[in-house]
């Protein structure tokens, strides 16, 4: 049996894979990858590899996850080091739990190997720091997928105002997102950025609040929206003058009694 290594892509950038990342995809004998792996990543693969687009592209899959799991088995039992080869990380939003399962169940060998998830990728391309103390007390990684053709909404409950909302895969589902939004609590002057193919040379930013989300247009995938104060073009000297003021209440609240 070979060993199967389920591999974080990152956003598309190959300068920012992992140095292990980069050295198994240069010994590979297979590698199943993604539909939205670049080209300039593939280009690290062994040329005397086998490459399998095994993704999904406007919702038309390739093979079925449980195909997936079944052909990773298999690999398995033909070559040495067989690459599952994922955008991202594997473990945010990637599926990585059923192919860990099917090939712990079938007795396969595996490693995980992480790569850079889309949304520090946008988040630094749009100079956005999720979690400035000074304005956010926490960052929800969420998703905008649907169930039963609605707006999946749960996690909306776990959101405050210092929430910072990071939604993978928002499609065009902006509207939707931003009633959802201001139905949770949040202000409709909320700022958001909107980020397309981060880290890759078309990358493209929008720039808005919650009440203009639903005017977004040619967003195009894969995209990636963040949702809170940390996302206004002036949170860092907003941010400032927050902590200024928390430090001068202190100072007062320290001075002693006379």
């Amino acid at each position: 049996m070979g060993k199967v290594y389920l591999i974080g892509a990152g956003p598309g950038d190959p300068e920012l894979l992992t140095v292990k990342a980069a050295r198994i995809l240069a010994t590979a004998d297979i590698v199943l990858h993604d539909a939205l792996v670049t080209q300039e990543v593939l280009r690290l693969v062994s040329p005397k590899a086998r490459v399998i687009d095994v993704g999904k592209r406007c919702g038309q899959k390739l093979l079925t996850q449980d195909e997936i799991n079944a052909y990773l088995v298999h690999a398995a039992a033909a070559y040495e080091v067989v690459v599952r080869l994922k955008c991202g990380d594997p473990l945010i939003f990637g599926r990585a739990g059923e192919e860990i399962e099917a090939l712990s169940n079938a007795g396969v060998d595996f490693e995980i190997v992480p790569g850079i998830t889309s949304a520090l990728a946008a988040a630094a391309a749009a100079c956005v720091s999720l979690t400035d103390r000074r304005l956010a007390s926490q960052v929800l990684f969420t998703t905008a997928h649907r169930k039963g053709g609605a707006m999946s909404v749960d996690w909306i409950r776990a959101v405050t105002p210092d929430t910072t909302v990071v939604v993978y895969m928002p499609g065009g589902a902006y509207a939707e997102l931003a009633n959802a939004l201001v139905e949770s609590g949040f202000d409709p002057q909320t700022p958001c950025v909107a980020v397309s193919c981060a880290a890759q040379p078309s990358q493209q930013i929008w720039q808005t609040d919650i009440a203009g989300l639903g005017k977004l247009k040619g967003v195009a995938a894969p995209a990636l929206l963040i949702v809170g104060r940390v996302a206004q073009p002036e949170a860092e000297s907003i941010a400032a003058d927050i902590w200024k003021q928390m430090q001068s209440s202190t100072l007062k609240d320290e001075q002693p009694i006379t």
